[in-house]
């Protein structure tokens, strides 16, 4: 059985495919559940006999078939009409859900996980993503057997009808992020789609707008997403434009909801320098919110100094895109984004979209002129050292004395020029450990001393 405390981490739900919780029926009481939930939740009014009605889109994984099938007959139990739309990326399941009017979006997919594993991630009908209050009410449905009684029958079942031009429909709102006037005429980029929803629509974008553009790993076979490819396999990229002498090159993940950049020099521009490069633009043309950039505790503290001249400031929330479009629905800001991968420009779209952000910076590269490695150059970046650890338990990082010990040690050595996260992540089991400051050699140090401790208490031999 379930988890009963918890089926959803920090995007969704999340795991390996047929394996509790992502198996098809737990998928099916999630259906239901959030069909019930999302009826009660949109404040749109429904004309006598209007249908309910949520959008199912996917990636391109194997298991995909199985879970969406599961996830049909759950949410028509209820009631309520599916809209199938196939594999399109996350932020595409997103608009689709705003242009149709749906109650809800659903997105199969693990994101950057190997094909092996499959998620659930929900979008209300705004196409903004849940809040931990609406995940647990879906929670509580699913294990109270509350709903279970709630059956309608005959005429008032719902049915699944397949959306042909989801595709074209999110290809026309991406293009329409990028200036009307502006050509990526002669700019030569190189894709590499991760085998993943975007294997079809980041290609056309940027030929419709006029690049040149070579693309890779674009034929998914139910196995090979995310496969020695993608923005999780950046070496990759780097490859690719150096043989092809492209001037950029693009990387998605498997549901393409984030993008890293590559340089024509072969270097990899992360999330970060993105978000550098992006929000310098908007300061210079006084166009960022409140002169404020959202970003996460795993940002690189180089982007206050990037900001502070042109009077911007730097705001950080928990892990996780969600936390960073909350905060930025709260004080309504227009730029956020994670280290990863994941931009949210809100002047253009409601959740992390990889095309639309890469679509931003060669709009920056075009009207300046200027190539990437050289627009990068306005973020110095802090030193870091990271290291990702597979742990057997997630047990409570307070309860491991040895690594507390360690960690107190690193933060007393860096004397207040840097810092010391570590936290597991919500949707591996893994422990995340960064550390920040001047000296790569004293910080690679401190890092191996705190990643074999974690390694002896809890981690996978």
């Amino acid at each position: 059985m379930v988890n009963e405390k918890r089926i959803f981490g920090t995007d969704g739900v999340r795991g390996v495919a047929n394996v509790e919780p992502v198996t098809a029926e737990t998928a099916l009481k999630l259906g239901r559940a959030a069909a019930h939930v999302f009826m009660q939740l949109n404040p749109r009014t429904q004309a006598a006999g209007t249908r309910r009605k949520i959008v199912l889109g996917k990636d391109t994984r194997l298991s995909g078939y199985m879970l969406e099938n599961a996830m049909v007959a759950g949410i028509t139990s209820l009631g309520v009409d599916v809209l199938v739309i196939g594999p399109l990326p996350s932020p595409g399941v997103a608009y689709i859900t705003r242009s149709l009017r749906a109650d809800a979006g659903i997105v199969l997919s693990a994101s950057h996980n190997s094909y092996e594993d499959n998620g659930i991630k929900f979008f209300r009908h705004d196409g903004y993503k849940l809040d931990d209050q609406i995940e647990q009410q879906i929670e509580q449905l699913v294990f109270s057997g509350e709903i279970d009684n709630v059956r309608p029958t005959a005429g008032k079942i719902g049915r699944a009808t397949r959306i042909d031009d989801a595709l074209g429909r999110y290809v026309e709102f991406a293009k329409a992020s990028f200036p009307r006037k502006m050509s990526l005429e002669k700019m030569r980029i190189a894709v590499d789609v991760a085998n993943g929803a975007a294997y079809k629509s980041t290609p056309c974008i940027l030929r419709e707008l006029g690049a040149d553009v070579t693309v890779f790993h674009n034929e998914p076979n139910g196995t090979n997403i995310n496969a020695g490819c993608g923005s999780t396999h950046p070496a990759e990229i780097q490859r690719i434009v150096k043989e092809l002498g492209a001037e950029v090159g693009i990387t998605h993940d498997g549901d393409a909801d984030r993008v890293l950049l590559c340089d024509e020099t072969g270097e990899i521009v992360d999330g970060d320098e993105i978000l550098a490069i992006a929000a310098v633009d908007l300061l210079r043309d006084e166009r960022l919110a409140q002169n404020t950039l959202v970003a996460t505790v795993m940002s690189n503290f180089g982007l206050d100094e990037a900001l502070a001249p042109l009077g911007g400031k730097v705001v950080r929330t928990k892990v996780g895109d969600r936390y960073v479009i909350e905060e930025m629905v709260q004080r309504n800001l227009n730029l956020g984004g994670e280290q990863s991968g994941h931009m949210i420009f809100r002047d253009f779209t409601t959740t992390g979209d990889g095309i639309v952000s890469a679509l931003q910076i060669l709009r920056i590269m075009k009207s300046t002129g200027k190539p990437l490695s050289e627009l990068k150059r306005c973020l110095e970046k802090y030193p870091q050292a990271q290291r990702n650890l597979r742990v057997k338990e997630k047990m409570p990082i307070e309860k491991i004395p040895n690594v507390q010990k360690l960690v107190a040690e690193a933060e007393t050595e860096l004397s207040g020029k840097g810092r010391v996260l570590l936290r597991y992540s919500g949707t591996e089991p893994k422990i995340r450990l960064l550390i920040e400051g001047r000296e790569p050699a004293l910080i690679d140090r401190q890092a191996n001393r705190i990643a074999d401790a974690i390694q002896s208490a809890i981690g996978v031999n």
